[in-house]
């Protein structure tokens, strides 16, 4: 499976921008798979933002980027998407797309994790005036 991720860049405070990860071999891999998003920031441990699964497409999403993030697969084009609106300082991150087989997903609310086995190279998102 490779990712491609694409989209970020330098936006605003209170503003917004999309990020798109592009799957490929994902079909051979898997029957189900979980696809979705994890971010590192400077100096902090990477943590998972939000997923979807294939089988449902229920989606979690911690609790911090609720309300302003979405995320979305496009299935003609293998692709999914994070929609990030009203952006914050603390969104400043590199951001990966992570896939793998849809098992368990751990989703406390304020975190989540699932079982990827495929990481994208990272995309750097800067949130600043």
């Amino acid at each position: 499976v490779q990712l491609q991720a694409s989209g970020g860049g330098l936006v605003q405070p209170g503003g917004s921008l999309r990020l798109s990860c592009t799957a490929s071999g994902m079909s051979s891999e898997y029957d189900f798979w979980t696809i979705g998003w994890i971010r590192q920031a400077p100096g902090k441990e990477r943590e998972g933002v939000l997923c979807i699964g294939s089988s449902d497409d229920d989606t979690y999403i911690i609790n911090s980027v609720k309300g302003r993030f979405t995320i979305s697969f496009d299935n003609a084009k293998n692709t999914v998407h994070l929609q990030m609106n009203n952006v914050k300082p603390e969104d400043t991150a590199v951001y990966y797309c992570a896939v793998g087989e849809e098992r368990s997903i751990y989703y406390t609310g304020r975190t989540v994790t699932w079982d990827y086995d495929f990481v994208g190279q990272g995309t750097l998102v800067t949130v600043s005036s």
